[in-house]
C-alpha cells in the first residue's frame, strides 16, 4: 500500500465515524420529533443539531485515535530517526514581528531562547531578526535600547538584527513578507516567533534537521503550550492545554499528515517556496469580510499545499511555548480579532486549486466561531418547540380512527441521546487523563492520578460555567461583523492582570441581563424547558463574579499550593523555561525605562546615533520638510510635549530631523551661561 492511499484510508475513515455517528444522533433526535407529525421548525432543528454534532463529533473520533497512537507509540517510533540529519545545518532566520509590545518581556523571552539555542547548537547557523511595528514613539525607542543590549551580549555567537518599518502596511503578514523581500535571499529556513513564544534550542535544530531530510516540506508547525501565567482562568487553560491537548494534536497528526496547518508562529518555513506562492489576495468588498487577510496563516498553509508542497504537524516535538490571556475577558479580545480574520476565510473557500483538506481546515476555522451562534440558534429553537408542544394537547380519538390514538413515550430515546452527547463532549478530556498513566513523569508532573483527577473535575465545571459566556462573546462578535465593524489592531495583554469590578459589569452586564430575562420567561412559560436550561443559564448569571473570581492570581497560587492545575512546565521545568524565569525575574528587579525616552533621544548621544544608523534615509519633498522644520521649531519653542504621538513619530522617522534636534539641544547648553560655583542649577 502507498503512503498516499493509507493516508486517504484513514480520512475516509474518520469520514465515515463523523457521518456515522452524526446519522445515527440526527434519527434519534428526529425520531422524537416527529411523534406528532414534523414541522419547519423541528427540521431546522434536525438540521442545525447534525451540524452542531458532526462538529463534536469529528473532535471526539480525533481525540480517541490520538490516544491510542500515544498508547502504541506509533508516531514515536516513526520519528525516532528523523531528527539526525547529516552535514551542516542549513542557515535559518529567527523572525519576531512585535506591534507596540512591552520590550522588555520580548527581550526576556528571546533572551532564553537564545540562550538554550547557543548551549544546543554551536554551528552559528542561526540568526535573530525583531521586526518592529511599534507605532508609539516610546516604545520604538525602547525596542531600539533593548536590541542594543541583546546584540552586545551575544555578539560573536548570534547576528541579531532590527527593523523598523514606518509603514504598516498589511499588519503582520505584511511585516513578514517585508523581511522576506529584503532578507529572505540569504536564508534556507524562518522560525516565525510571536512576541510571548519562546523554543528551546533542541526544538529548533531537530526541526532544521528534520527540514534538511525532507527537502518537499515546505513547513512544520510546533503545536505551542501555554505556560508561565498565575491567574485562575489562565491556570486552568493551561492545565487543559497539558493534559487534553496532546492527545488532541497526536489524532489530528495521524489523519492529516502531509496536509496539516500553520498557527501563525512557532512553526518554521521554507523561505523560497514560501516567497514564490504565499502572496495573499486581498479580497474583494470592505473591511470586515473584505480588504487584507487578517488570520493568514491558514491561508498561507493552503497556498503552500496548493504549490505542491507537504505542511506537517510536530506532535511529538517539545520546547515550544506561548503565553496564554490573563483573563476571561482578554481570551475574548483576542477572539474578537480571531474571529474577524477566520469568518474572512469563506471568502477563500472556493479558491481555485485547494486541496480538500486545505478547504476543510478553513472551513472549521470559520466553524469554530460560527458554531456559537449555531448554538445559540438552537437553544431558541428548542425553546420556541418546547413552548409549542406545551400549547398543544393531545388528541386521543382522531376521525376515521377506530382505536385511541395513545401518546407514545420517548424519555428512553431522549435520555440516550442526552447521555451519547455528554459522552462526545467529555471523552477527549478522559481520554487526555488516562493517557498520563502511560507516562509516570507526566502523572507526576500533573500533581499525581489524584490531584489530576481533582483537576479534570474542576477544569470541568469551569467549562460548564464559562462556555455559555463564551457563545455569547462569539455571538456578538459574529452580529457585530454583520453590522460591518471591523477590529482594532491593538497589542495582546501579556502579564497578569486582574479583572477589575467596573471591567467586568461592563463587559457583561448584557449577559447577565440575557440569563435574567431568558430564565424568567422560560420559568413562566415552559417550566419543563427551564429544567434543562438551567446549566446555560447559570455561567451568565454568574459572569460578573466569575470573570472578577477566575482573573484573580492568589487563587490561582492557592489551588498551585494545593497541587490542583499543575503542569510539567511549573513541576519540571524544561531548561529554557527556567531561564525565562530567570529573565523575568531579573526584568522585574531592574528600573523601568524612563517614560521620557522620546526627551532622551534628543539629548543622549548614544541613543540618537544608535536610533539614527537605525534608519533608512528616505527622500523628502519639499513640503514634508517644511512640515519636520516646523515640528523642530515647535519642539524648541514649547518643548517635545507640545508634539502628538504621530509628529514625535515623523520627527524619528526622519535622520535629518532627528540629527538637527541633537546638535539645536547641545549648542542651546553650551550657550547657557555657567552656574555660579556652589549655586544649584536650575
Amino acid at each position: 500500500m502507498t503512503v498516499r492511499n493509507r493516508f486517504r484510508r484513514r480520512r475516509l475513515l474518520l469520514l465515515f465515524l463523523v457521518l456515522a455517528s452524526t446519522s445515527a444522533a440526527a434519527l434519534v433526535l428526529g425520531t422524537i420529533l416527529s411523534a406528532d407529525g414534523f414541522s419547519l421548525l423541528e427540521l431546522a432543528i434536525v438540521v442545525i443539531f447534525s451540524a452542531l454534532f458532526a462538529w463534536i463529533t469529528t473532535a471526539c473520533w480525533i481525540s480517541v485515535f490520538g490516544f491510542i497512537v500515544r498508547l502504541i507509540g506509533l508516531r514515536r517510533r516513526a520519528q525516532s530517526a528523523v531528527d539526525s540529519g547529516a552535514g551542516a545545518p542549513s542557515r535559518t532566520a529567527l523572525v519576531m514581528p512585535i506591534y507596540n509590545e512591552d520590550p522588555e518581556r520580548v527581550i526576556a523571552g528571546l533572551k532564553a531562547t537564545l540562550d538554550s539555542l547557543c548551549e544546543n547548537d554551536t554551528s552559528g547557523r542561526f540568526d535573530l531578526f525583531v521586526l518592529s511595528d511599534s507605532t508609539d514613539p516610546d516604545v520604538w525607542l525602547a525596542e531600539e535600547l533593548a536590541w542594543s543590549r541583546l546584540n552586545r551580549e551575544f555578539a560573536g555567537r548570534i547576528e541579531i538584527f532590527y527593523r523598523h518599518r514606518p509603514r504598516n502596511l498589511a499588519r503582520k503578514s505584511g511585516n513578514i513578507a517585508d523581511f522576506c523581500e529584503s532578507w529572505g535571499y540569504r536564508y534556507e529556513y524562518m522560525v516565525v516567533l510571536d512576541a510571548d513564544s519562546v523554543m528551546s534550542g533542541d526544538c529548533l535544530t531537530r526541526l532544521v534537521a528534520r527540514m534538511d531530510r525532507h527537502p518537499r516540506v515546505g513547513l512544520i508547525q510546533v503545536p505551542p503550550v501555554p505556560v508561565m501565567r498565575e491567574t485562575l482562568f489562565a491556570r486552568s487553560q493551561q492545565f487543559a492545554s497539558s493534559v487534553y491537548g496532546p492527545t488532541f494534536i497526536a489524532g489530528l497528526s495521524y489523519w492529516v499528515e502531509g496536509d496539516s496547518n500553520y498557527w501563525g508562529h512557532n512553526a518554521i518555513i521554507r523561505v523560497r517556496p514560501f516567497v514564490d506562492h504565499c502572496g495573499l489576495p486581498v479580497l474583494p468588498g470592505r473591511e470586515p469580510f473584505g480588504g487584507e487577510i487578517l488570520s493568514h496563516d491558514f491561508v498561507e498553509a493552503a497556498l503552500l499545499r496548493r504549490a505542491g508542497w507537504e505542511v506537517w504537524l510536530a506532535d511529538d516535538l517539545g520546547g515550544s511555548f506561548e503565553e496564554p490571556p490573563p483573563t476571561l475577558i482578554d481570551h475574548a479580545k483576542r477572539d474578537r480579532r480571531w474571529c474577524q480574520g477566520n469568518l474572512q476565510h469563506m471568502g477563500v473557500l472556493a479558491a481555485r486549486g485547494l486541496r480538500p483538506l486545505s478547504r476543510l481546515h478553513l472551513g472549521m476555522g470559520v466553524m469554530s466561531y460560527l458554531s456559537s451562534l449555531m448554538w445559540l440558534l438552537l437553544l431558541a429553537l428548542s425553546g420556541l418547540e418546547a413552548w409549542l408542544q406545551s400549547r398543544t394537547e393531545h388528541s386521543y380519538f382522531i376521525e376515521g380512527d377506530l382505536f385511541p390514538n395513545w401518546p407514545v413515550s420517548y424519555e428512553f430515546e431522549a435520555t440516550t441521546l442526552l447521555a451519547i452527547t455528554l459522552v462526545i463532549l467529555y471523552l477527549p478530556k478522559l481520554l487526555g487523563y488516562f493517557a498520563l498513566f502511560g507516562e509516570r513523569r507526566r502523572l507526576l508532573a500533573h500533581g499525581g492520578a489524584f490531584r489530576a483527577a481533582v483537576s479534570v473535575v474542576l477544569e470541568s465545571l469551569m467549562s460548564i460555567l464559562l462556555a455559555p459566556i463564551l457563545m455569547l462573546f462569539q455571538s456578538s462578535f459574529i452580529v457585530s461583523i454583520l453590522a460591518g465593524r471591523s477590529v482594532r489592531w491593538a497589542p495582546q495583554k501579556r502579564d497578569d492582570d486582574e479583572t477589575s469590578w467596573h471591567e467586568a459589569i461592563a463587559a457583561h452586564w448584557a449577559h447577565t441581563l440575557i440569563a435574567i430575562v431568558v430564565g424568567t420567561i422560560s420559568y413562566l412559560y415552559i417550566p419543563g424547558f427551564f429544567i434543562w436550561l438551567t446549566p446555560v443559564l447559570a455561567g451568565p448569571l454568574l459572569s460578573i463574579p466569575l470573570s472578577r473570581f477566575t482573573s484573580r492570581i492568589d487563587v490561582g497560587l492557592k489551588l498551585k499550593a494545593w497541587g490542583l492545575f499543575l503542569t510539567p512546565a511549573e513541576t519540571d521545568p524544561p531548561r529554557v523555561l527556567q531561564l525565562l524565569a530567570r529573565n523575568l525575574s531579573a526584568r522585574s528587579e531592574t528600573p523601568a525605562p524612563s517614560p521620557a525616552l522620546f526627551e532622551q533621544v534628543i539629548t543622549d548621544p548614544f541613543m540618537n546615533a544608535l536610533h539614527r544608523t537605525l534608519l533608512e534615509r528616505q527622500p523628502r519633498s519639499k513640503s514634508e520638510r517644511l512640515r519636520l522644520d516646523g515640528l523642530i521649531a515647535r519642539v524648541q519653542e514649547n518643548g517635545a510635549g507640545s508634539l502628538s504621538r504621530d509628529e514625535k513619530r515623523d520627527l524619528l522617522g526622519d535622520p535629518t530631523s532627528m540629527a538637527t534636534l541633537h546638535a539645536l539641544a547641545w549648542q542651546a547648553r553650551e550657550d547657557m551661561p555657567p552656574t555660579p560655583q556652589g549655586a544649584v542649577p536650575a
